[in-house]
């Protein structure tokens, strides 16, 4: 049975104050569930970034409910006392670059995290290496950053985003760098990953052709989140 991992009730968020506030994200109601893939769509400057820095606990809201794995995360304020800890614990992060450290291999890049919630190194290399065997990636363990093509590179960023075993992936535009096919390659990939690991994910992204991968679509227009119809 899928259960609610994120859920958002009148989240909202406005920069500054007085004549000069601008709202960037205006009363948003939505849940993702796990198992579930949903393309947050919208123009350049809609609130998308806003809205996903909230519910990855980097951005504060203004206001509104934050609930992740039905824990309140944000009530008007903070509930937990280290944002941080969720963070680490509970939620995995792509990007549109894959911000591996360069002078760190692909091994020690995936398995970072994990030491930083202090995990034994060799139950965090055992995890990691079982990790990028399935994302087609396990020989490059000792080759640096700087020795991968785009798309291993990005391959990389997922098996480090799952490395702390998350409920929740959050992706900004991680297919924007990627030819065609393997923006493709990697959007199957996190389909596979949502359904086998049962991880809700949010995914940020322009490319419409992706859209019949998404089980659902968010739009964000003018600061507000509407659901889209997908079209069969």
């Amino acid at each position: 049975m899928k259960r609610s991992i994120i859920r958002l009730e009148e989240i909202h968020k406005t920069y500054g104050s007085g004549e000069s506030a601008v709202t960037a994200i205006k009363e948003a109601n939505f849940e993702v569930y796990s198992g579930e893939t949903v393309a947050l769509l919208g123009p350049s400057g809609s609130g998308k970034t806003t809205l996903i820095t909230m519910i990855g606990c980097i951005t504060e809201p203004t206001g509104g409910k934050l609930f992740l794995d039905n824990e309140l995360i944000y009530d008007q304020k903070w509930q937990v006392k280290d944002t941080r800890r969720i963070r680490r614990e509970n939620i995995g992060f792509i990007f549109q670059s894959h911000n591996l450290i360069p002078f760190l291999n692909v091994l020690e890049n995936v398995t970072l995290v994990p030491q930083m919630n202090k995990i034994s190194k060799n139950k965090a290399d055992t995890h990691a290496k079982e990790l990028l065997d399935y994302l087609g990636v396990g020989d490059k363990l000792e080759k640096m950053p700087s020795q991968l093509s785009g798309g291993q590179s990005q391959r990389v960023a997922i098996a480090r985003s799952l490395a702390n075993n998350p409920k929740i992936i959050l992706a900004d535009e991680p297919t924007a760098a990627l030819d065609s096919e393997r923006a493709l390659s990697v959007m199957q990939l996190l389909k596979k990953l949502s359904i086998e690991q049962d991880v809700a994910i949010i995914v940020v992204t322009h490319d419409e052709r992706m859209l019949p991968l998404f089980d659902r679509i968010l739009r964000v227009e003018d600061g507000r989140v509407y659901e889209e119809t997908k079209e069969r």
